[in-house]
């Protein structure tokens, strides 16, 4: 079942190669802190700078080590619905149990144009997860629109980072209350569980795993004191990793926790020294540091 903490996986490098070894520790760490799924090579595993070549290996890697204990939801989108099928379809020959596929970005496609990219997408044959972040792509998927998606059998849900939480029970009344919505955007996680939603694809979540899994079970359990108790713990950390790109921060964070480097590839550079103290602050507020 696709619900919970799932992280967004950053793809860790050693000297500019795929450090494979740390990916797969990065893996059971992640499934033994309690993650209900994991998403590698998302904008957050850095797929905009990896070969399709690393793209298909980090995928492989991922649901290999992961040996069907969560599901697998694996990156695969692209401006070009061309390349987008072929990732899909790749990451259904590896073995995934669905593909996250963005709205096509710089190239502006109507409303249209996202059926017709999200419709050849589905009929690859894997299950679909929409991922709507209007502020990256420049092209935002109205309620309407995926609502007609929502009537293929192989779209099953979407990642909502329009930061909108009514977008959520407007989503329920053109999708369906089965419809998968999940957020994209950590600080307001709780909210969109509160309106219908069932978890987070999460960034924050590499850095802190068993908490954002306890927060989302809370609210998937109807104990939204709980969750909000946690999330009190963790939102420093949500605002600090995005002082500057998410990936930064959250490889930040886990090289201080000694899992990962925090090597990233041009064009993103190393965290500034002020928001490295402001990750480490955070951190320490959580209770991931002493």
């Amino acid at each position: 079942m696709i619900q919970g903490s799932i992280p967004a996986l950053v793809t860790p490098f050693a000297d500019g190669q795929l450090d494979l070894d740390t990916l797969k520790k990065l893996v059971d760490w992640q499934i033994d802190q309690g993650s209900h799924g994991l998403v590698p090579v998302g904008t957050t595993g850095e797929s905009p700078t990896l070969t399709h070549e690393e793209h298909d290996i980090v995928v492989a890697t991922v649901i290999e080590q992961a040996a069907g204990r969560v599901p697998v939801i694996a990156g695969a989108g692209s401006n070009s619905t061309r390349e987008t099928e072929r990732l899909v379809k790749a990451a259904k020959a590896a073995g995934a149990d669905a593909a996250l596929v963005v709205t096509p970005y710089y190239n502006k496609p109507t409303q249209a144009g996202l059926i017709e990219h999200f419709t050849r997408a589905a009929e690859c044959g894997l299950p679909i997860i929409i991922y709507n972040i209007p502020g990256r792509s420049a092209v935002d998927m109205m309620p309407d629109t995926m609502g007609r998606l929502a009537e293929h059998p192989m779209i099953i849900g979407v990642k909502d980072a329009t930061g909108d939480l009514s977008r959520t029970p407007k989503q329920r009344m053109t999708c369906g209350a089965d419809f998968i919505q999940l957020s994209g955007e950590d600080a307001t996680a709780i909210g969109l569980n509160a309106h219908g939603g069932r978890g987070c694809i999460s960034v924050t979540a590499n850095v802190a795993p068993a908490l954002c899994a306890q927060m989302q079970e809370a609210t998937l359990a109807g104990d939204y004191d709980t969750a909000r108790s946690i999330n009190d713990r963790l939102m420093p950390l949500h605002l600090a990793i995005f002082m500057e790109p998410g990936v930064c921060g959250a490889k930040y964070g886990l090289s201080l926790l000694g899992r990962c480097r925090e090597d990233v590839r041009a064009p993103l550079v190393g965290l500034s020294d002020g928001v490295k103290l402001a990750v480490k602050d955070a951190m320490i507020h959580a209770g991931l540091l002493n």
